[in-house]
């Protein structure tokens, strides 16, 4: 009987498994959501009180997460299964440290320092894996800054090497223009590095990011592709799909395979292309679901790019990606400086709309264009997306933030 029962079990599997949350914005809180629906316990870290994925969570801490030794401190206390990074600034070195005792960094240690270091990156991509990219170089100072935009041209785009939602980012379109530049990218820097990338400008007609999903046992699938436009380096609007040709996307589709493969691990990234008159081009790779994926949310997929994300951490099958609905969202930015949560008003218009919806995400205070919600719209197959865009761009004008 004792045999017997053991055979019987041995199907089964622990389901719940805590999670140690790296960030907690409205990303993070999103990812919270689809765990506990699958019964997950989670632990929100961020370097504030009440961010948005604390509010919904098992549990929370408050720590700088570039201090090692706090970071140490609540995985001792937390006995995590999986460590989720959700943002740039983090002690990514540790990561290697917590994955060497047996915890799951997602999608792993490597793809995180990588990742979260446009440096190691680019270099990755561009030189290693051979993938089209933009010229570059680097700079640790405003001279050797000077030196690369003579080597690169004008114009040319500035980014600190680590950071987010384009924070620090800026174009120099003459050289009257390279000192505020480098100032920008400092301030806009996060963690301790002071360096630089500095890229050619590709004229580009449009920008996508392909949700690529990496599972334990099975093959890397692709979401349709995720058009986004984007202003001071931060995104705006995303729609999906994108307009691309088969063939250029299929050439996307390899590259994002080539690069996930190489990192390792498994869930679910955002990798991001210009496309341009000559072909595609690659531009940068989140570890972890993308801002731009928040257009998912409008039910356009059979699983939105967080489930996406769930589901592949854990190892469940993903049999194939649908695209039910075509969709677009729009962001809703603060206009001003808060120390409480704003209020807003004219959703109820929004609502009137059986095909429109919005988010909030709960944000504690506010700063002009910090992201505080999005307005979503969506449509069936045959909708024309480019109406999507102009209904949130028009949903999004109604709202008033107070």
């Amino acid at each position: 009987m004792l045999n017997l029962g053991r055979e019987k079990n041995q199907g089964f599997k622990k389901m719940t498994k805590t999670f140690l949350l790296l960030g907690s914005g409205e990303l993070g809180k999103e990812f919270a959501i689809s765990a506990q629906r699958y019964g997950q316990r989670i632990i929100a870290v961020d370097s504030y009180k009440n961010a948005p994925a604390m509010q919904i969570a098992d549990a929370f801490e408050v720590i700088n997460m570039l201090d090692g030794d706090a970071l140490e401190g609540i995985v001792e206390k937390h006995q995590p299964d999986y460590i989720v990074p959700e943002i740039e600034a983090i002690r990514t070195e540790k990561l290697y440290d917590f994955e060497k005792a047996g915890i799951q960094v997602v999608p792993s240690a490597k793809a995180t320092n990588y990742t979260m270091d446009r440096k190691a990156i680019r270099d990755l991509a561009a030189q290693k894996l051979g993938l089209r990219t933009a010229a570059y170089s680097y700079a640790k100072s405003l001279e050797e800054m000077k030196a690369a935009v003579e080597q690169v041209g004008i114009p040319c785009v500035i980014k600190p090497l680590m950071s987010s939602s384009g924070k620090g980012q800026s174009v120099i379109r003459n050289k009257a223009e390279i000192q505020q530049a480098w100032e920008f990218a400092q301030a806009g820097s996060r963690g301790d590095l002071a360096e630089v990338i500095v890229e050619a400008f590709i004229a580009f007609e449009s920008e996508i990011t392909l949700l690529t999903v990496s599972q334990k046992d099975g093959p890397t699938l692709f979401c349709p592709p995720i058009g986004h436009r984007q202003e001071r380096g931060d995104y705006q609007e995303s729609w999906q799909p994108a307009k691309i040709p088969l063939d250029w996307l299929k050439e996307a589709q390899d590259m994002a395979a080539k690069v996930t493969e190489e990192l390792g691990g498994a869930g679910i990234w955002g990798v991001e292309f210009f496309l341009a008159k000559e072909g595609v081009y690659f531009s940068e790779l989140s570890p972890r679901p993308h801002d731009t994926g928040m257009v998912t949310l409008a039910g356009t997929q059979n699983f939105n790019e967080f489930e996406l994300h769930l589901r592949a951490i854990l190892g469940l099958p993903i049999a194939e990606i649908q695209q039910l609905r075509h969709g677009a969202n729009a962001v809703i930015l603060a206009t001003e400086k808060s120390v409480s949560a704003p209020q807003f008003s004219g959703l109820e218009e929004i609502c009137d709309d059986p095909n429109t919806d919005f988010r909030i995400f709960g944000k504690p205070s506010s700063r002009p264009f910090r992201r505080m919600g999005i307005c979503m719209a969506s449509g069936n197959l045959e909708t024309d997306v480019n109406l999507l865009r102009k209904k949130v761009g028009e949903m999004k004008d109604k709202l008033k933030l107070h």
